[in-house]
């Protein structure tokens, strides 16, 4: 399963992000980005002359298995989170994973 680690995500195939920062993140679009900027896999617009034509961006060239082991991923991430606040509550500092912050 993909991991983050000191701001790099590792994934199974062996291909490795480097991050600029420490989280991931898919917005309602289903654009998957870091945080606001979608810089992983986006909708974007080319411009050719007067025609403007949309277009799938995959600037890491992720295949569809590895998009699908990020889904695998932040769908762990978030169960995970459930999992803590049940076990700790919200006030409580070990909600959070240490290892996970920078």
């Amino acid at each position: 399963m993909a991991e983050l680690k000191k701001r790099i995500l590792t994934l199974d195939s062996g291909k490795t992000i480097k991050l600029w920062g420490n989280s991931l993140a898919i917005g309602k679009s289903l654009e998957i980005a870091e945080a606001y900027a979608p810089n992983i896999f986006f909708y974007a617009v080319t411009q050719n002359g007067d025609k403007a034509t949309p277009v799938v961006s995959n600037p890491h060239g992720l295949t569809r298995d590895e998009l699908l082991e990020l889904a695998d991923y932040s769908i762990r991430l978030w169960m995970d989170f459930k999992d803590a606040i049940r076990k700790h509550g919200i006030n409580n500092v070990k909600v959070f994973i240490k290892e996970g912050i920078i």
